[in-house]
């Protein structure tokens, strides 16, 4: 359980978050995108898998809402609140991707039905145990979507394709908005316990994947297509990694000590010597891998 301090401090995170959610970016589906500019001459199947392929990593919304709650109930009010409006805003995202299918007529109603059985046969499962490494996993994970969107959303405003330049659009501006709640939980956090924190920030760092890796069909050759968008190892590191240490003031170097550490408590406790090597060039890009 967290110390009272900790958890009203964490409420009033997400009241602000809520409240600039509820005043400055909520949106709709059917008014906000320009679903009359949708041109069936302007084919761009590349576009249309990127969108199939977010649609996919979006649709494992139940377990990802069910994992999380699970993660925090019992600890923190403030989280728990923000699943569930993590939960509504997400859902948004997943039925804009297939209006948009669907409308454009890259996908046909039974294709997509095809895809949606063969995504739901399958289940996410939380990559960490710990209600801090998962809030930690959630920033990661909502600072690469961000990037991802952005860059998509210039490939699609590139392809004279204004709906889907749209809707990239709007996504982003809610993850943008997520990944800022995380961080600002995770600075709560590491206000009591800094070196516990920063341990836990390398060790996902490190172990960091997109949920979609092992879940989302052929997401092998679904993500080279993505990254020829502009989504590759220096975009994570640079877009994704150097800005959250950096706003949670945290030094490459702590990051490294961490890592080394842990893998000396790992020697230690396996061969009952303290050993291990500085990783931290390693950790640096591991999880990059795994985008």
């Amino acid at each position: 359980m967290l110390r009272r301090e900790i958890a009203e401090q964490l409420h009033r995170s997400y009241m602000e978050f809520f409240e600039k959610a509820e005043r400055n970016r909520r949106w709709n589906l059917w008014d906000d995108v320009p679903w009359a500019e949708l041109d069936a001459e302007r084919r761009h199947p590349e576009l249309a898998l990127c969108a199939e392929t977010f649609l996919g990593v979006e649709m494992y919304l139940p377990d990802y809402i069910r994992e999380g709650l699970d993660c925090v109930r019992d600890s923190s009010k403030g989280q728990s609140w923000f699943q569930a409006c993590w939960g509504y805003e997400e859902s948004k995202h997943s039925l804009v991707l297939r209006e948009y299918l669907l409308r454009s007529g890259y996908r046909s109603p039974d294709e997509m039905y095809a895809f949606e059985q063969q995504i739901l046969e399958r289940r996410w499962k939380k990559p960490f145990d710990s209600p801090r490494q998962m809030t930690m996993y959630g920033s990661i994970q909502e600072m690469a979507t961000l990037v991802i969107y952005k860059k998509q959303s210039r490939r699609a405003m590139a392809a004279g394709d204004r709906a889907l330049t749209k809707i990239f659009q709007l996504i982003a501006r809610d993850e943008a908005a997520h990944a800022r709640f995380y961080i600002d939980v995770i600075n709560v956090l590491m206000s009591e316990d800094r070196d516990g924190a920063v341990a836990d920030l390398a060790h996902v760092f490190k172990h960091f994947q997109m949920p979609g890796v092992e879940l989302v069909p052929d997401y092998d050759a679904r993500i080279e297509v993505m990254r020829a968008g502009g989504v590759d190892r220096g975009v994570f590191i640079e877009e994704v990694w150097f800005p959250i240490i950096k706003r949670l003031g945290v030094t490459r170097r702590e990051l490294a000590r961490a890592s080394r550490l842990a893998k000396q408590g790992a020697a230690a406790a396996a061969a009952g010597a303290n050993g291990g090597t500085d990783g931290a060039s390693a950790d640096d890009t591991d999880a990059a891998a795994r985008i």
